[in-house]
């Protein structure tokens, strides 16, 4: 299929495709950058597409190919195809008993809902979306499109094609205009009784865990860890590849650029424990006066 050489034994299978980071035994990854070759040979995955012909480890299977990333794309959009829809509620959905789809909202192939929930006009959920009982999506959100994820060349960008999914938890609340972003090849998860206000975006692969509050205008990279318990105010962006820890606070305007530790309240960019960040503001605020003084005693 993808021209691609092999070692390894002849019988060996591959049951599911998976980026670096998201990568479980029976996957195939893949790594075309030689600072990565540890690092995939040496995980879970059993099947390494690689662009390099080095010795293969012990229980694994590796393809060669010159262009690790286009193969890879390739096999992606061969087991996961784009699938046009056919109605506003595709007839492959499963909606559960009490569900309540509003006119005008749109729910893919293949996508989950559960029991009681509320799906509002102009919603909408794409493919293979997967979302728990006593869910409410309001107007305008979109749930399920595809990852931010480009990678550069001097032509361009190629698109890394995203075949993973959203799951969303029973109790969640999603506000009006917000776009959740499915894995590139695993799952975006938003945890029970998280609850969203409006104009939320989450990246890919991101995790969000039980009983969060996303304030509005949240920005939250990709493939980060949020904890259960975390309150993000208004208009907090996150950096990716981040944790923040269980029950950790932080407040409006913030730019988190690090790992947070739970049971704390930050604020500021880069955002801090609060009440430093305070104190250095106030420090701040006498600055002017101070230099004014030592400008007096110079001249």
């Amino acid at each position: 299929m993808i021209g691609a050489g092999f070692s390894g034994d002849p019988d060996f299978q591959i049951s599911g495709l998976n980026e670096i980071h998201m990568v479980e035994a029976g996957d195939l990854t893949f790594v075309d950058h030689p600072k990565y070759y540890d690092k995939a040979l040496h995980s879970k995955a059993t099947t390494i597409l690689i662009n390099k012909e080095v010795e293969c480890p012990d229980g694994k299977a590796l393809l060669f190919h010159a262009d690790p990333f286009a193969a890879y794309v390739s096999l992606v959009k061969k087991f996961r195809p784009f699938e046009p829809a056919s109605a506003a509620v595709s007839p492959s959905a499963s909606i559960g008993e009490g569900t309540v789809i509003q006119p005008n909202a749109f729910v893919g192939n293949h996508v989950t809902i559960g029991k009681n929930c509320i799906i509002h006009a102009n919603a909408s959920i794409y493919d293979f979306t997967e979302i728990g009982d006593n869910v409410i999506i309001h107007s305008g959100s979109v749930i399920g499109a595809d990852a931010y994820y480009f990678q550069r060349k001097p032509e361009g960008y190629r698109k890394f094609e995203s075949c993973g999914r959203v799951v969303i938890s029973d109790d969640v609340e999603v506000g009006a205009l917000c776009a959740i972003d499915r894995g590139v090849s695993g799952d975006t998860f938003i945890g029970r009784g998280t609850k969203f206000d409006n104009h939320v975006q989450v990246g890919h692969d991101t995790y969000i865990g039980a009983n969060c509050l996303i304030g509005s205008h949240c920005a939250i990279a990709g493939v980060t860890r949020i904890e259960d318990d975390v309150i993000l105010w208004g208009r907090v962006v996150i950096n990716k590849d981040l944790v923040i820890g269980k029950g950790a606070i932080v407040l409006a305007t913030s730019g988190v650029g690090k790992n947070l530790e739970g049971g704390k309240t930050y604020f500021g960019i880069p955002a801090d424990e609060a009440r430093k960040k305070w104190r250095e503001l106030a420090a701040l605020r006498q600055l002017p006066a101070v230099l004014e003084k030592l400008n007096g005693q110079l001249s």
